[in-house]
C-alpha cells in the first residue's frame, strides 16, 4: 500500500464534497493509502482547517484522522531543514523520511527543491500525477 504524506494544502482542497479532489479523500477514507503524519503536521492541519471551515467539519476531519487504521503516526528524531525557502514545510519532509514514505501530495512550489537532494531521497508529485499512481497501482 503507498505510503505519503499530504501537504495541507491538499488536505484543505480535498475534505469538501464539493472540490475536484474529494477523491483524495474518499481515497484515504476507503484505505487505498496509508496517511502518515506527525504531531507537528495535525497541529497544522488543525490551524489551517479552522481558517477555512466550521468548526464541526473540521471536528470531524481531525475525528476521522483519529479513527481511521491507515494513518501512521509518526515520531520524527531528526530534522533536515531541506526546504530553505519555507523552512515551516520541513516538518513533511522530516515526516516522509521517517516514514519511508513513497511521496509527498502538495501543491506548493517549496518542494521543487528535493529533486536536487540525492539523500535522503523523497519526492514530491502533485495532486493530478498522484491520481495516475494511485489509479495505476489499483489496476494492477
Amino acid at each position: 500500500m503507498l505510503r505519503i504524506v499530504l501537504d495541507t494544502n491538499v488536505l484543505v482542497a480535498c475534505i469538501s464534497r464539493n472540490s475536484q479532489h474529494h477523491w483524495i479523500w474518499r481515497g484515504f477514507v476507503d484505505r487505498r493509502f496509508q496517511l502518515c503524519v506527525t504531531t507537528d503536521i495535525l497541529n497544522e492541519y488543525t490551524e489551517v482547517l479552522e481558517k477555512f471551515y466550521s468548526a464541526m467539519v473540521v471536528e470531524n476531519t481531525l475525528h476521522q484522522l483519529s479513527l481511521q487504521d491507515n494513518i501512521i503516526q509518526i515520531i520524527k528524531y531528526f530534522e533536515w531543514n531541506v526546504i530553505e525557502n519555507d523552512p515551516d514545510d520541513n516538518k513533511f519532509f522530516d515526516c516522509a523520511v521517517a516514514a519511508n514514505a513513497d511521496y509527498i501530495v502538495t501543491e506548493g512550489n517549496h518542494f521543487k527543491v528535493l529533486v536536487n537532494i540525492p539523500f535522503p531521497a523523497v519526492s514530491a508529485i502533485k495532486v493530478k500525477e498522484f491520481k495516475r499512481i494511485l489509479d495505476g497501482v489499483e489496476g494492477k
